[in-house]
């Protein structure tokens, strides 16, 4: 059994690498003749658009790899059937099921691999690549993200804020203004300005500040401070940073992070909760990609399905990569909720995987 095992991880092994060497040489080639022209143009030397193209494997390797591992599949399938080793193994006692374990495992691990890389290599190369196509190729300057103006955001308690200017590099609010509601009748409650706030420590510090109560829509009191502390403020400076607005360019924890501080300050951040969910779904179809290949292994060579088998499994692919673009672009429209829209394609394709799995073994 073991012989077995290791023939069959070998020979998924080699086939697998060898498609995607095949696939990223030809998605360098074109790429090469669509942009090359234009990193030229742009000023780019030879060594720079290496290093550019260089910083682009992680991407295509994250988007090749679920394709790749499909036909590495079906090959090797394919060639059990065609030589007649899938009728010996199975005239060994050894079901179908149990000879494309070792190939499910390999798969498992693709997933994993594809997992760490995402999350990893992939946000750190696309930041680098954008960094040195922007600033080392066109000479460009990157958008400050620490200075920020006119922001608008509702409070944990529902009050809402006006800060008209922040810097991120002193931490530091100018122009604030805070409108409180009773949580009951909705009516204003208390109105704060501050010509400016700092960060002390971890609180603000509210600097020539007016402070108005309200009792039943009418002023009830008025007091000034030189300096004060409120207490209910929960944001901090780096909540009004802003980040990249491309999430492959942040990994999974510094995504959710970058989902709440847009939370707390009232800003959009329905997609990239989609993406979030899409970190772990997209590289997990490397392995239930794998479940529709293994009816080829068990078609006869002589079968008219054969063929068809081969095609089928190469639609099933497509209709599967396709249905988690189309789910993603409903959960980005608010049509499914963000989980859903990342998980159903998976957990749909996963069951008929399965059942395709044993039907084969019938």
């Amino acid at each position: 059994m073991k012989i077995l095992d290791n023939y069959m991880a070998k020979e998924f092994i080699k086939t697998y690498l060898v498609i995607l060497t095949a696939f990223f040489t030809i998605f360098i080639v074109i790429d090469v003749i669509d942009n090359l022209p234009k990193l030229i143009r742009a000023g780019a030397s030879i060594d720079q658009s290496a290093v550019y193209y260089l910083l682009r494997i992680p991407q295509l390797f994250i988007l090749t790899s679920p394709i790749t591992v499909l036909l590495a599949g079906l090959f090797m399938m394919n060639g059990l059937a065609k030589y007649n080793e899938s009728v010996a193994v199975r005239s060994a006692g050894i079901g179908i099921k149990r000879m494309v374990l070792p190939i499910l495992g390999i798969g498992f691990l693709i997933f994993l691999a594809n997992l760490v890389i995402a999350d990893r290599l992939l946000p750190l190369a696309e930041s680098k690549r954008e960094y040195f196509y922007k600033v080392v190729i066109k000479k460009q300057t990157l958008e400050d993200k620490k200075i920020r103006s006119k922001i608008h955001y509702i409070g944990h308690d529902q009050s809402f804020y006006y800060i008209g200017y922040f810097n991120g590099y002193i931490n530091q609010m100018k122009v604030v203004d805070i409108t409180r509601f009773s949580p009951k009748t909705g009516e204003i409650t208390e109105k704060i300005s501050a010509a400016k706030a700092l960060w002390k420590d971890d609180y603000w510090l509210f600097l020539d500040c007016d402070i108005r109560t309200f009792k039943d829509k009418k002023p009830v009191s008025f007091n000034h401070y030189a300096n004060t502390k409120l207490s209910f403020v929960d944001v901090t400076p780096k909540d009004f940073v802003q980040r990249t607005s491309k999430t492959m360019s942040m990994n999974y924890f510094e995504l959710l992070d970058y989902i709440n501080s847009r939370k707390k300050v009232g800003d959009e951040y329905l997609e990239e909760l989609v993406d979030l969910y899409t970190k772990i779904t997209y590289p997990l179809s490397n392995f239930i990609i794998l479940l529709f290949c293994v009816p080829a292994a068990s078609t006869n060579t002589r079968s008219k399905k054969k063929g068809w088998v081969f095609l089928s499994g190469i639609l099933i692919c497509l209709v599967y990569l396709s249905t988690l673009r189309i789910c993603q672009s409903l959960g980005y429209n608010e049509v499914l909720p963000p989980w859903l829209a990342a998980w159903l394609p998976n957990f749909i394709f996963f069951s008929l995987g399965t059942y395709f799995v044993y039907k084969a073994e019938i």
